[in-house]
C-alpha cells in the first residue's frame, strides 16, 4: 500500500495534535522504510515478476524483520516507547505504536499471501486487493481522502507554506501512485530499494509542514 500508509499518519494527527506530522509519517511508513535498506544489505529478498498481481510485480521472497506481525509489533514497542522517553505524551506514544502496526494490517488487505506471522512462521497473510486495479485505486485513493480532510479539519495553515507544502507533498505522493500504473516494472530489487530510501525525505518534508500549521480551534493542543 502506498497512500493508505500516509493516510493513516495524516488522521492521526487529530488524535495526537502535539506529534509532528513528521513523526506520524515516519511510524506509519515505518517498515517500507527499513525493508528498503534491509534489501540493500542483504537481509532480505523481493523479487521483480511482472504480471504477478494486476496491481503489483513484487514477489517479496524474505521479508521477517521489517514485515512479519511479530517484529512489526516490537517495532511498534520501541519507535512508540522511544517516543515516550523523549517526549513524556503518551497520547502520542501509543498513536505512533497503532501506526506502525497499522502498516502490516493495511499491507494485509492489499499483499498476496506472504506476510508471515513471525521470521519463520510457515502462516502467511494476504487477501491480494492488489490483484484488481480498481480494488487497488479505491481502497488507496478512499483512505487518502480520508486522511487528508480529517488532516485539514485537524489542522490549519500558520502561513501559506503551510498550505502550499502541504499540497505539494499530497500531489506527489499521487503521482507517484499513479505514475506506478503507468511506468512499468523497476528492473531489479536494487531500484525499488533505493526508490524506498528515498522515501525518507517525506518525513523531515512532513515535519517542516506541520511547522507551518498548528491545532484547529475545534482540536486545541491535545
Amino acid at each position: 500500500m502506498l497512500l493508505g500508509h500516509y493516510a493513516v499518519a495524516l488522521a492521526a494527527k487529530s488524535y495526537a495534535p502535539r506529534t509532528s506530522l513528521g513523526t506520524l509519517v515516519l511510524a506509519a511508513q515505518f517498515p517500507d522504510l527499513i525493508w528498503a535498506v534491509f534489501i540493500l544489505v542483504g537481509w532480505e529478498r523481493v523479487a521483480i515478476v511482472p504480471g504477478l498481481m494486476a496491481a503489483s510485480p513484487f514477489d517479496f521472497v524474505h521479508y521477517p524483520i521489517s514485515h512479519s506481525l511479530l517484529t512489526v509489533a516490537l517495532w511498534s514497542v520501541v519507535l512508540g516507547g522511544g517516543y515516550f522517553v523523549f517526549r513524556r505524551y503518551a497520547r502520542g506514544a501509543t498513536i505512533i505504536a497503532v501506526a506502525v502496526v497499522s502498516h502490516w494490517l493495511l499491507d494485509a488487505l492489499m499483499h498476496r499471501p506472504d506476510l508471515p506471522l513471525w521470521p519463520g512462521s510457515s502462516i502467511k497473510i494476504g487477501f491480494g486487493l492488489w490483484n484488481s486495479i480498481a480494488a487497488t485505486v479505491l481502497t488507496e485513493v478512499t483512505l487518502f481522502a480520508a486522511g487528508i480532510v480529517i488532516y485539514t479539519r485537524a489542522t490549519r495553515p500558520r502561513d501559506r507554506l503551510g498550505t502550499h507544502a502541504l499540497m505539494a507533498m499530497l500531489a506527489l505522493r499521487l503521482v507517484i501512485f499513479a505514475g506506478g500504473f503507468f511506468v512499468g516494472s523497476p528492473r531489479s530489487e536494487h531500484v525499488v530499494a533505493w526508490a524506498g530510501v528515498g522515501l525518507w525525505l517525506f518525513v523531515p518534508w512532513a515535519a517542516w509542514i506541520d511547522r507551518h500549521r498548528e491545532a484547529s480551534r475545534r482540536h486545541g493542543i491535545g
